[in-house]
């Protein structure tokens, strides 16, 4: 038994059809077509306003698949609802962002500055300094990736701490060379 498979999903204020396999959701962000595997088949409760997830028939990949598509369409849902949104923060001297559009150019203490193209999908907002951004998106896979990639153009080093880090990551700092 799954316990993550065997939780509803609320869907309130969203318009949801299933047919067979897909489910097709309708909402004020976007809409979707989510597909399940030939074990799963997704049931909808019209009076508590739930699509809860079941085993169609058991196999023995069956109970990984069930909390694993109930997890991937419950992130759907979540998304064209209320949307994902990470935040990066860069620290050092001189290190900024400078967005025009969907391009970024960000200046990161090499000797030339390094573009980023966002992708469709994911918008970005900074602040005035260019060193909290927001990234913001439906596509939670999407989001992680992006991000992802951001935080390799420069990752925090644990001596001063500079580099980019995401807004809720612990810095280990190391303590430099002793004087004798």
């Amino acid at each position: 038994m799954s316990k993550i498979g065997r939780k509803p999903i609320s869907v309130t204020g969203i318009k949801i059809e299933i047919k067979g396999q897909e489910v097709h959701c309708t909402a004020p962000k976007g809409s979707f077509v989510y597909l399940l595997p030939e074990d799963l088949k997704a049931e909808l409760n019209e009076e508590k306003k739930e699509v809860a997830v079941k085993v169609a028939k058991l196999s023995d990949s069956s109970n990984r698949l069930w909390g694993l598509h109930r997890a991937l369409l419950a992130n759907e849902v979540q998304g064209v609802t209320v949307g994902f949104e990470k935040r990066l923060e860069i620290n050092g001297l001189g290190y900024k962002a400078i967005v025009s559009g969907k391009n970024i150019q960000f200046s990161l203490g090499f000797s030339h500055k390094v573009d980023f193209e966002l992708p469709q999908g994911v918008s970005l907002e900074t602040d005035k300094s260019g060193q909290r951004l927001t990234f913001k998106s439906q596509n939670k896979v999407l989001l992680g990736q992006v991000c992802c990639r951001v935080r390799s153009l420069r990752p925090p080093e644990p001596y001063k701490g500079t580099g980019i880090k995401y807004a809720d990551e612990v810095i280990r700092r190391k303590v430099g060379k002793a004087k004798t």
